[in-house]
């Protein structure tokens, strides 16, 4: 039975039993706490806690996931994949534990003629909670399975909760037995790999309080019941394709098969760690598709920071099989055939998707190349000091600035004869996770409890007014001081205030909070910011400038017209560049991101390389042409299907309901979905003047512009600039270029004259310290003071100079110099010297101690410094008593 055929049959037998299908949501995941959706349940989780009203009584879904958390495990176990797919179905207080088992023993037993998954009874196990004899006594009553098959495991495997005060609630787990070639007997309580979990019902029936882990208070009964529960569509693969992993199924195999013909390595052999990286290889291409088409980009942060991972150690485990050509250009396409019945985005989107990765893939080869040159050094460096292990900080240097595997780093240091510090690498590693940890927990513990809101989204949603009215009558719902609900607040306080109706903006799609005041009888306040804590429920942070606010009071709220005016021009502005991006570079220019405000607007899109000036220039002239042409702006609601059909551009990153705001600049030269606020014509933008390109990663560009009155501010700044210019130099503004060039020619050529007279004036010095030489022993010494010079460079060139004219007898030769303002020494030896034991280095760390400052360096050449100039003639003293 093929993968998309499960997937169908799932949503088809929830449908007809009264569910809800809804839509896989992206990868990218809505909660703030999480880079990816992780679990079939995420998009859910609103429903299930309470926080937002479910509007349906029950759902199916099949949701995409990603999971990168035992990466290190993929291709190692059978069932460990980053990406994944989890069927659910749900139910928020409509039915509990007994329909809910009832409908897995159902799906999973009866006959695949008959629309079921045709697992055969013998082959399924069940656990429960021990203490859950509900469960338990349901399974004995539904199905066929004997008792002692139906196992009761403790809280750590069979009891759920979110890890801090909430829903709670045990759960059941099927399994599929393997049979005995897989493992031991016993069922799933031996923990063993012959048990393959494919189902877990989880029952959310209780409300748990404070406590770590698994040790919790239950405080009583939820009063609604919700039936959360996840089937894993790679794992039923698998055992329905009668194969031994999820590696192996129709989704993933191919990109096996390609990876091993393109190595020559075949699949399946005695060869393990091969077929761990073959399996690596078609896990992570497709895992990496699937992120891209949901817009996820290469990058060094966040989401980009863990498909480029993905990348790499694909890449890694190719070279380590034997390829080190680019071999995406021929994995990628065989992914998106395997993937695109079941997603076809992958398929509409290739372009793109292949377009970065194919750049990403060229970038890391390079990468490796400059990696392998350092590691290289680095070996060598270790062998000629005559030790065995190479440091672990040089790995870490390797891994963490260069993106050079720790897997290649011990390859190649084996080949040379090496080890590497594992010890010391490990140590850095877990402190570097220590710090993400710490950063990711304070991250989390600054966001308000979510549970908060939701007695105020119980209420409804909040109705936003701002696209026709820039002030609106409602009364306060709410108030939130420090995290907890109240009465009132004060003159002097910051709460978040709960509106019925508001016209204030809050940020989204790209777009800034708006400014403005909420006001009411005998109180005022300042509007802070704005944002959307759970959908459909808008908060505004505010001063309270004066008086006293309370629950149920009248509220006006006041947009300040002035800024919405900015931010409507920046915001228009932003959809007019990306048409005219597009236009010039074609439709692989997609917009990435994006972020503006009064005045300014920043894009990022996808684009792996500068932009010329003269492309600059065009995709300038061409927004400012759609502005002066006085283009149309039109909002209209639609069905997201139909808005898409009529070529509506949905940005990735983006989360979009049934229906959509579509938002036409022109009709459809610029056509894209839309929740921000506009013009009504495209001359109101005024003028857009671009003020920087720049790279954010090697796939994205991104361009600034200033928007409206800034941009002309702008504009009038460089013009009064230009014209102080001609001014000064007497020339035309159309003939600057050329006088600036001319006059940074002269330039250039004056500052070589004045160096070579410099130099010239540093080595008039040089027959003085000859003349100077003394003998300690049988060493000639020069040991003076030159006086003050403009740079170090000049006094290391005066050392190197002296020291050549000395010959080859063994000679030493330490200068001191004042240069900005601080003394500095050089010491250098030729060889003789050096045979004679006399060390540059270990002379010139002398002499900086006595200037009170630090130094060293080399046998041959050396350098110190300090703060004391007046210790100079103690310093070189300090030398020459060294030297003997």
């Amino acid at each position: 039975m093929q993968t998309a055929e499960i997937h169908r049959r799932w949503l088809d037998f929830f449908a007809q039993r009264g569910h809800t299908v809804v839509p896989s949501a992206s990868l990218v995941s809505d909660d703030p706490s999480l880079l990816f959706t992780v679990a079939g349940m995420v998009p859910f989780v609103p429903y299930l806690t309470g926080v937002v009203p479910a509007p349906f009584p029950r759902a199916t879904s099949v949701q995409k996931c990603i999971r990168t958390l035992d990466i290190d495990e993929v291709g190692k176990t059978p069932r460990h994949g980053t990406f994944f797919q989890m069927c659910g179905n749900f139910s928020f207080g409509d039915y509990f534990k007994e329909q809910a088992i009832t409908f897995a023993w159902e799906l999973l037993t009866t006959s695949e003629d008959d629309g079921g998954l045709g697992f055969d009874p013998k082959d399924l196990w069940v656990t429960v909670y021990e203490e859950d004899d509900e469960a338990r006594e349901i399974w004995e009553r539904v199905s066929t399975l004997p008792a002692d098959r139906i196992q009761g495991l403790g809280k750590d495997t069979n009891y759920w909760s979110t890890g801090q005060p909430g829903p709670a609630g045990p759960c059941s787990e099927i399994f599929f037995d393997r049979g005995p070639a897989y493992g031991i007997d016993g069922g799933p309580a031996t923990d063993d790999d012959r048990y393959v979990e494919i189902w877990n019902l989880v029952f959310m029936q209780y409300l748990r309080g404070e406590g770590d882990g698994k040790e919790f208070e239950i405080l009583g009964d939820l009063p609604k019941k919700n039936i959360d529960t996840g089937m894993g569509l790679e794992r039923v693969a698998f055992l329905k394709q009668g194969v031994d992993n999820m590696y192996e199924i129709d989704q993933v195999r191919p990109v096996l098969d390609r990876a091993a013909e393109l190595a020559e390595k075949p699949y399946g052999n005695e060869a393990h760690e091969d077929d761990v990286r073959l399996r690596v290889v078609a896990d992570h291409v497709r895992s990496a598709l699937m992120l891209m088409a949901d817009g996820v980009t290469p990058s060094n942060e966040g989401r980009g920071y863990v498909l480029r991972r993905l990348l790499r150690r694909t890449v890694r485990a190719m070279r380590l099989l034997g390829v080190e050509t680019a071999t995406f250009p021929e994995l990628f396409p065989v992914s998106r055939d395997a993937m695109k019945a079941a997603y076809p985005e992958v398929d509409t989107e290739f372009d793109r998707i292949s377009q970065l990765a194919y750049a990403e893939e060229e970038t890391f080869l390079r990468t490796l190349t400059a990696g392998t040159s350092i590691l290289d050094t680095a070996v060598a460096t270790t062998q000629k000091e005559g030790r065995k292990q190479l440091a672990g900080d040089t790995a870490f240097l390797l891994h963490d600035t260069y993106g050079f595997p720790i897997d290649l780093t011990l390859e190649m240091a084996e080949e040379a004869g090496l080890t590497v510090d594992r010890g010391a690498f490990d140590k850095l590693m877990a402190d570097q996770r220590s710090r993400a940890k710490a950063d990711a927990k304070a991250k989390k513990t600054a966001l308000a409890d979510l549970s908060v809101y939701s007695s105020f989204r119980s209420l409804g949603e909040t109705v936003f007014t701002g696209y026709t009215e820039l002030q609106t009558e409602s009364s306060i719902l709410g108030l939130i001081v420090d995290g907890r609900s109240v009465n009132s607040a004060r003159e002097g306080q910051v709460a978040e205030v709960i509106l019925g109706a508001t016209a204030l903006y809050a940020e989204s799609g790209g777009q800034d909070a708006d400014a403005g005041s909420i006001v009411g009888p005998g109180y005022e306040l300042d509007v802070l910011d704005v944002q959307k804590p759970v959908k459909g429920l808008i908060s505004h942070k505010v001063l309270v400038r004066s008086g006293e606010v309370g629950v149920g009071a009248p509220a006006t709220s006041i947009v300040d017209a002035d800024y919405r005016r900015g931010a409507r021009q920046a915001h228009s502005g932003t959809h007019i560049i990306h048409a005219a991006l597009r236009q010039v570079l074609g439709s692989n220019a997609h917009q990435s991101g994006s972020y503006n405000k009064a005045g300014y607007l920043r894009l990022d899109f996808s684009w792996n390389q500068a932009l010329s000036a003269e492309t600059r220039s065009e995709i300038e002239e061409i927004s400012n042409n759609a502005i002066r042409q006085n283009l149309e702006v039109t909002t209209r609601e639609l069905p997201l299907s139909e808005a898409k059909a009529l070529g509506a551009m949905a940005l990735f990153g983006e989360k979009y309901g049934d229906v959509v705001r579509v938002v036409d600049i022109g009709g459809p030269w610029s056509r894209e979905l839309c929740a921000g606020t506009h013009v009504s014509t495209s001359s109101e933008i005024g003028m857009i003047n671009l003020v920087s390109e720049s790279s954010v990663g090697s796939t994205n560009r991104r361009v600034e512009s200033l928007v409206g009155l800034e941009a002309f501010k702008d504009l009038a700044v460089e013009r009064t600039i230009v014209s102080q210019l001609s001014s000064s130099l007497k020339t035309p503004r159309e003939q600057l270029p050329e006088k600036i060039a001319d006059l940074m020619s002269s330039l250039k050529e004056a500052e070589k004259r004045i160096q070579a007279f410099e130099a010239r004036a540093v080595l008039d010095k040089v027959p003085a310290l000859l003349e100077s030489a003394s003998r300690r022993g049988a060493v000639t010494v020069v040991a003076e003071d030159a006086g003050t010079l403009n740079s170090a460079d000049d006094l290391r060139m005066l050392v190197t100079t002296v020291r050549e004219r000395l010959g080859s007898d063994a000679a030493a030769v330490a200068l001191a110099a004042r240069a900005a303002g601080k003394p500095v020494v050089i010491v250098g030896t030729n060889q003789a010297a050096r045979d004679a034991g006399v060390n540059a280095g270990a002379l010139a760390k002398t002499a900086a101690g006595v200037l009170g400052g630090g130094g060293g360096g080399k046998a041959d050449l050396a350098q110190g410094g300090g703060t004391d100039a007046g210790a100079i003639p103690a310093a070189l003293s300090a030398v020459v008593s060294a030297i003997g």
